[in-house]
């Protein structure tokens, strides 16, 4: 199964057979010797969101992502990744599913989680991976994921992991600036705060496509880029609000980290109109729900560069490399 791997999820989950609503790369339960369900006594069963147990024994969960909402049986089997085997994993295991924005064969949690891959497996990677994202248009899917500490970057420049109890499964860092060209933007602290109180700080994500930053960080750096653009015409599309006609020519946006800074190739901060002549500022202001105190290093800002996870050491790494082949 090709399955899509997100950082701020905890629980794997796949469409089985008999899915309601999914597509057609099925998992076929009924045919694996060492497939089971798990009861609503296992302790697994108080890890997953909204657990439900119906007139079986077995346990359930509902969840919701992006657009879609799954239920799913939970259950437990042997996981292989690549020549690893990993005995009695535990995942949802989807019976229906409604909206389309669902990974078609399924998700690989990486959060921090009891029941993510990383806590799943922690006496095998311990608590170590990394991944190179390709450029999103690239053809070929080049990227990698490590798991453990064996094969790790060397040479990579860290930050500290931070661990918010509000949301105790994502990745925060200290994002202490943003630099537009040679100016670090004037971001009131607050907006770039981490406080385990409200869940509000800076994660880095794989699961989201954009960076989003709060509404008055990202107010500061957008302004400060079109200063920087001089008399270009600024124009929107879709949910980009800072668009030019190309040719232009842009400033470097740099992510100033307690320890590192994270200087973006254009390919990682301008997304180009595939029908017309127009690139925007691939950014925008964070939603306004319980991810607008949340400031998301996303995909997109991530891809050709090496993100290592370093729970046992409480740091995070990061390190330019091509992976877009």
């Amino acid at each position: 199964m090709l399955m899509a791997m997100d950082t701020s999820n905890d629980a794997a989950w796949m469409p089985c057979s008999g899915c309601i609503g999914c597509g057609s790369s099925l998992f076929a339960s009924d045919k694996s010797s060492t497939y089971q369900s798990v009861g609503c006594q296992a302790p697994q069963c108080s890890q997953v969101p909204n657990p439900t147990c119906g007139g079986g024994a077995s346990c359930a969960f509902n969840l919701t992502y992006g657009s879609t909402s799954i239920f799913a049986a939970l259950s437990q089997d042997t996981l292989t990744l690549a020549t690893d085997s990993i005995p009695g994993y535990t995942f949802g295991c989807i019976q229906t599913a409604t909206g389309t924005s669902i990974p078609p064969q399924g998700l690989l949690g990486l959060g921090r989680g009891p029941l993510s891959l990383l806590s799943q497996t922690q006496n095998l990677y311990q608590l170590t991976f990394s991944y190179c994202l390709p450029n999103f248009r690239s053809l070929n899917f080049s990227g990698s994921l490590r798991l453990g500490p064996v094969g790790q970057p060397k040479n990579i420049k860290f930050t500290p992991l931070l661990r918010n109890p509000r949301r105790s499964s994502l990745y925060y860092v200290n994002l202490i600036g943003v630099r537009v060209g040679r100016r670090v933007v004037d971001i009131p602290p607050s907006a770039l705060a981490f406080d385990p109180a409200t869940g509000a700080g800076t994660i880095f994500d794989s699961g989201t496509v954009f960076t989003r930053l709060v509404e008055p960080a990202y107010n500061a750096v957008r302004d400060e880029f079109r200063s920087r653009m001089g008399n270009a015409t600024v124009s929107s599309l879709g949910g980009f609000d800072t668009c030019y006609s190309v040719p232009i020519l842009v400033p470097t946006i740099t992510f100033m980290f307690q320890g590192m800074n994270m200087t973006l190739p254009q390919d990682n901060f301008l997304i180009h109109s595939m029908s017309t002549s127009i690139t925007c500022l691939a950014m925008a202001a964070a939603p306004s729900n319980v991810n607008s105190v949340l400031n998301v290093i996303a995909s997109m800002q991530q891809q050709n560069h090496r993100i290592l996870f370093d729970v046992p050491n409480s740091r995070l790494g990061v390190a330019r490399e091509l992976c877009t082949y």
